[in-house]
């Protein structure tokens, strides 16, 4: 079970990396450059996204298909001086200053496509987000007639665009202006959002759901008396749905009270941890959930276990909202929202879950579930913890692949070179 356990997961993720391929291909196209644009609260900023080529067209330069930030750093102020005679934002009148702030690199090698400089911005001027932003943009149409340009709205909370970035236009020669509205934005659509991404949150966090999986396997069962934990078969099954559902969501709002006090902490600087402890010990939380289900740590007193633990999640959620780029912009409904989409999204795994488990309790293989996929959750919780702990690539994976090859031949790597 163990290795059936550990091939799954790696083979998800092996999908999830094919995954990610795609939409870097899908997300940069050839003969493409590209315009991001954030939108805060009474600020606007972005950047724009060039490939060696795109710029070796612009001012002439020679840079390698594969970007060195060095080089692309010496020819920078160039780029800028070119970008901001194609480029121009303006409302109400007013032309608004681009203020350039830093480069970055963005390595597209794996995926197959050219490296893109990533040139910061700010607009100067800007007090109040206006209804509608004129954007111009004509970079390379005069030399390149078939280039592209692509505006993407990357972040704007009152719209709702907070976890995934929307193309907004598609500039060309012949129309390289666009009047972008901003007015068809509420407070609702950002905590909605916000919302949604507590959710996704949850179900994209392998570790927060087993962890909540490691609470719940016993929540269908009894301990027969407080030594039964030694004893071959020591669970009683539960008599009524209703009282031993709540119990587990009772469980579940003590993790989620502990995880929005250390979220809200963390996400208003008042407290700050290394993110590698948080994660190690995120990792580790799992299996001591995993062995109190085979003996018993906090017995009659698994909200305590849930809520101490949910004190380090909540950290780990906060790199979450940073990542976002949530900021201060509306710091406190970000806090509320996302904390009501992780609560909801806990429900919804129980929801699945619970049902299921309460079918078989009185089977005789639930107490084998119970222990053995106790187990197998401290085998995983463990191979995570050291990989954190250490900062270390465990060679798990290349065991599989052979597997992998064993079973059905080729080469499943192969799916990424295409």
């Amino acid at each position: 079970m163990i290795k059936f356990s550990i091939r799954l997961r790696i083979l998800l993720l092996l999908l999830l990396g094919m995954l990610i391929h795609n939409e870097a291909l899908q997300a940069h196209e050839p003969d493409h450059s590209y315009v991001y644009l954030r939108i805060y609260k009474d600020a606007i900023g972005g950047r724009f996204e060039m490939t060696a080529k795109d710029m070796n067209r612009a001012i002439g330069s020679n840079l390698a298909v594969e970007l060195d930030f060095e080089e692309v750093e010496k020819i920078l102020p160039q780029i800028q001086a070119y970008l901001k005679s194609h480029a121009t934002f303006s409302a109400n009148g007013k032309t608004y200053t681009i203020k350039f702030t830093d480069m970055t690199v963005l390595d597209l090698e794996e995926a197959k496509v050219d490296d893109f400089a990533r040139i910061n911005f700010e607009l100067e001027g800007v007090t109040a987000v206006p209804e509608n932003l004129d954007i111009s943009y004509n970079a390379l149409f005069d030399n390149t007639p078939k280039h592209r340009g692509v505006l993407v709205v990357e972040y704007n909370w009152k719209a709702g665009i907070v976890n995934n970035a929307m193309i907004a236009n598609l500039f060309e020669p012949s129309k390289s202006s666009v009047t972008l509205d901003l007015s068809d934005t509420n407070l609702w659509k950002g905590f909605v959002a916000l919302v949604k991404l507590g959710v996704w949150h949850i179900w994209i966090g392998l570790d927060h759901i087993l962890f909540i999986v490691a609470l719940i396997l016993p929540g269908v069962v009894r301990r027969r008396k407080p030594e039964a934990e030694f004893l071959h078969d020591p669970w009683i099954p539960v008599e009524a749905f209703k009282p031993a559902f709540f119990y587990i969501l009772k469980i579940i709002t003590f993790f989620t009270i502990a995880h929005s006090i250390t979220l809200a902490l963390a996400s208003l600087k008042i407290v700050n941890l290394n993110i590698r402890m948080v994660e190690s010990i995120i990792a580790i939380s799992i299996a001591l959930a995993a062995y109190h289900n085979i003996r018993p740590i906090f017995k009659g007193r698994e909200w305590v276990m849930a809520f101490g633990f949910g004190l380090f999640h909540g950290f780990g959620f906060a790199s979450v909202l940073g990542d976002k780029g949530l900021g201060g912009d509306y710091m406190l409904l970000s806090l509320f929202g996302f904390n009501v989409g992780v609560e909801l999204g806990q429900v919804l795994i129980i929801c699945m879950i619970f049902p299921i488990l309460y079918l078989i309790r009185k089977s005789f293989i639930y107490p084998y579930i119970i222990k053995y996929g106790s187990m197998v959750l401290i085998f995983i919780s463990i191979y995570w913890f050291i990989e954190r702990a250490f900062d270390v690539d465990l060679p798990l994976g290349s065991y599989y692949w052979k597997a992998y090859y064993g079973i059905f031949g080729g080469n499943p790597m192969d799916a990424l070179d295409g």
